[in-house]
């Protein structure tokens, strides 16, 4: 079959790396990411099922590890080498569609019982991701033997499996996955009717995450900071009360809550500020704002997949922040056990998340989807997406 092959190499990574990952190194020759024919993913035990990939989306992680941004914690939780993509619509044999839930936990693994984690409905959390009848991976498309959605097949456990209505477009079912992550961060947060809440960062996470919010937990105000044209317009679309632009956003910040600001050595400081602040772009830059404008006694949820930042912890400290990460989904108790991926599912329709994505690319094209998705924002896109259905015409 026909794929995208990500191979670990020490050199490719140091050349990547040192290229500052520019999408020209991070797709040449001499990078971990490779065009080609390779084996169909066998089906780990009888109950597995092979699926389809129709459009497979190109998530800010896939490209962290293109462009060697990746953090080398995720190093061991991770086989190689893995056709990437786990955002994914696609068919199974009998032609139904089925969006896939990514994590790898102790169901999709055979093991009994569960581990505790597993237990509570959280699979992103498994602590046996390196047992039963495949490799070591937190997620498809991130182990060597289940595939991705970036090639034509991939194999998933039915546990795995959730139907995509009639009603939603293959264009809307591609951020089903996305979506239930930005659900979970949303419930993980928990604001309530009389907070403020900031969310830094409009890509795919950003955005979806502003929904989330102003659906499942709608605060007194909503503000989110963004960067570019297209990505302030969205935000105003999906629920934001008021979007600013990231150089603003300590003032912006001290106006709507009503906080003091001190200006030190380096960065400003807000005396109050935000109740929740969602950081969901996971850079340096971003996270040390957030911890100087989010409130003592505040929230902080890392939403954005970030790298080995470095953050300074004295704000953290000084204002007792609850400092929390948000990663993949699970079954919400306050949501009396339904799984985010149901709660996607669910309230897509209103949102009309076809329009958040596109262009699509053949696999063929990769070079320069790659290209585009690192510079979505800049080029007024969201989500950049692989279309496999070419592939079987």
């Amino acid at each position: 079959m026909l794929a995208l092959t990500f191979k670990r190499s020490i050199a490719s990574f140091a050349i990547v790396k040192a290229s500052g990952g520019r999408s020209d190194v991070a797709t040449s020759a001499l990078s971990m990411l490779h065009l080609g024919d390779v084996p169909e993913p066998e089906l780990p035990a009888r109950d597995w099922v092979r699926v389809l990939p129709t459009l497979s989306g190109i998530c800010g992680s896939d490209l962290a590890a293109i462009g060697g941004h990746a953090s080398l914690y995720l190093d061991a939780l991770t086989s190689y080498p893995f056709v990437p993509g786990h955002e994914v619509v696609g068919t199974l044999d009998d032609g139904s569609r089925v969006v896939i839930e990514p994590a790898l936990g102790c169901k999709v693994r055979g093991i009994e019982p569960p581990c505790p984690r597993c237990a509570e409905g959280r699979p992103g959390l498994c602590y046996n991701v390196t047992d039963g009848p495949i490799e070591v991976g937190l997620q498809t498309g991130y182990c060597a033997d289940t595939g991705g959605g970036w090639g034509e097949v991939l194999v998933a456990h039915p546990s795995q499996l959730h139907p995509v209505p009639d009603a939603l477009t293959d264009e809307a079912a591609v951020l089903i996955e996305p979506f239930a992550c930005c659900i979970h961060a949303a419930l993980r947060g928990g604001a309530g009717k009389d907070d403020f809440v900031v969310v830094m960062g409009a890509g795919t996470i950003g955005l979806l995450t502003v929904a989330a919010v102003r659906m499942f937990t709608p605060p007194k105000r909503l503000i989110a900071v963004a960067k570019h044209p297209t990505q302030r317009e969205l935000a105003r679309k999906l629920g934001a009360d008021q979007v600013i632009a990231p150089a603003d956003v300590f003032q912006r910040v001290r106006f709507a809550t009503g906080a003091r600001r001190l200006d030190g050595m380096n960065r400003p400081l807000l005396l109050g500020g935000a109740d929740v602040t969602f950081d969901c772009v996971g850079r340096a830059d971003s996270l040390n704002d957030a911890v100087r404008f989010t409130r003592g006694g505040g929230t902080v949820i890392a939403v954005g997949m970030p790298g080995e930042e470095r953050v300074d912890w004295a704000p953290i400290w000084q204002r007792e922040l609850t400092v929390m990460g948000a990663y993949a989904y699970g079954s919400e108790p306050t949501r009396k056990g339904q799984s985010t991926f149901e709660l996607a599912l669910e309230a897509a329709p209103e949102l009309h998340l076809e329009k958040l994505t596109g262009p699509l690319f053949g696999l063929g094209e990769y070079r320069d989807a790659i290209a585009y998705a690192m510079s979505a924002g800049r080029l007024g896109a969201v989500k950049v997406a692989f279309d496999l259905r070419g592939l079987r015409a």
